[in-house]
């Protein structure tokens, strides 16, 4: 059985001399949705921040298509093709959105509209706004950007640190619509997500972590099905 195309394995580490994560393991195929969910204070972000190297490890090994990138930099990790949107200050609010989108291409030495036109495809308020201040901009349009900015360096994996947070559930659905579309276009996805059912509900695969520990690991399908997780963590 081959490796996943991202693996974060037994990570162990934390801030200072205090560990949050302990023999943790996240995971996501090529092309895939991965959430890891759990409750406040469970090491989520935590975890979402070791895979992408913001993090030192203490035990365990990230690796990205077959290769230990454990000792790499997180701007290492974007040249290999790795793209993480924080949960906040994710954007440049005093420039248009149309520049967010040229900063998220600074790497490239390509030309990057063919790029922008696939964003504005994907995002249609952003190029209707894309003169306007990203800071004039709603909450979720706000994401859109933020997420946009991280296609611009073409990533193979696009990391989302909780995409949703603060947004109406009417928007949180139509950003989950955007994600899977950028899943199918063969873009690996790992997100944090507070709003676990719906997380779960497009994951192909779930982590549920505890007090930085894996406690249930299966598809999105499985979990929302299994009884344990639905008492314990999607409020029954």
């Amino acid at each position: 059985m081959s490796a996943p195309f991202l693996i974060g394995e037994a990570m162990t580490g934390g801030y200072g001399s205090v560990d949050i994560l302990h023999a943790c393991t996240i995971a996501v195929e090529k092309g895939e949705i991965a959430v890891i969910v759990g409750p406040n204070g469970a090491g989520k972000s935590t975890a979402m921040k070791a895979v992408f190297g913001m993090l030192k490890l203490r035990g365990g090994q990230v690796k990205l298509d077959g290769e230990d990138i454990t000792r790499l930099t997180p701007q290492a990790r974007v040249a290999k093709g790795m793209a993480f949107v924080p949960q906040t200050q994710n954007i440049f609010t005093s420039m248009t959105v149309e520049e967010n989108l040229e900063m998220g291409a600074f790497l490239r030495r390509d030309d990057i509209h063919h790029t922008m036109a696939q964003v504005y495809d994907l995002f249609p308020i952003l190029k209707e706004k894309r003169y306007q201040a990203a800071g004039e901009l709603s909450g979720g349009q706000r994401q859109q950007v933020a997420v946009g900015r991280a296609l611009m360096t073409q990533p193979r994996v696009l990391m989302l640190d909780e995409p949703t947070a603060g947004v109406s559930p009417i928007v949180m659905d139509e950003l989950f619509d955007r994600i899977i579309e950028v899943a199918r276009t063969g873009i690996s996805i790992l997100m944090v997500e507070q709003n676990a059912r719906q997380a779960l509900n497009i994951a192909d695969k779930g982590f549920v972590l505890v007090q930085g520990r894996n406690r249930f690991t299966d598809t999105g399908q499985a979990l929302m099905a299994d009884p344990e997780v639905r008492r314990s963590f999607l409020g029954g």
